[in-house]
């Protein structure tokens, strides 16, 4: 099979609320469409996540998070020219997004990433998607597709495979009004 024709066959598990893990910048991520609640508690579930905690979105551009953000002169100043790549901002949530993916904040984080597979698949999916690393908690980040597979098996609804940057680290999440950062980059496994 062709690797677009793999990336339709995830956008589709996407939009039906399924489960997936794909590659992004660092490490291998779990995601879902944002607004399925079925499928983000199952991610959840699966990584033993407090919800309270929110959840990262990622997209192929910044057209796709305009639904879940609000966007200011000053935040679009400060995220500058660092999409599409590995920076993670807070942002204004809009009013749609919602509690499960904001964790009950009125913030969201998102990132317009480069990794050429997830861009892709939010691309075909046309929608942000839910990008949470795949490993349950406290266990080190899947760098591989059989990591993925060794954590999660049949319990997730499929794996885009491809290759993650062994060297990058997980992004670093600043926060777009203040410029404050949140969490540094840092090691995988750290």
């Amino acid at each position: 099979m062709t690797r677009q024709f793999l990336l339709k066959q995830a956008s589709h598990l996407i939009q039906s609320g399924g489960v997936l893990a794909y590659p992004t910048e660092a490490v291998f991520g779990l995601g879902c469409h944002p607004s399925d609640a079925c499928a983000v508690n199952r991610i959840l579930a699966l990584k033993q996540r407090d919800w309270r905690k929110g959840l990262i979105l990622i997209a192929a551009d910044l057209a796709q998070l305009l639904p879940w953000i609000t966007l200011t002169d000053q935040a679009i100043q400060r995220i500058g020219s660092s999409w599409p790549g590995p920076a993670t901002w807070i942002l204004p949530a809009s009013a749609q997004t919602p509690d499960w993916i904001t964790g009950g904040r009125d913030e969201v984080a998102v990132r317009v990433t480069a990794h050429p597979i997830a861009a892709a698949l939010a691309r075909c999916a046309g929608t942000a998607l839910v990008s949470t690393s795949a490993n349950p908690a406290n266990r080190p980040p899947a760098r591989s597709a059989l990591a993925v597979q060794r954590y999660f098996g049949h319990k997730i609804d499929g794996t885009v495979h491809g290759r993650v940057d062994h060297r990058a680290h997980p992004t670093q999440i600043r926060h777009a009004l203040t410029g404050a950062v949140l969490r540094s980059e840092k090691p995988v496994g750290l």
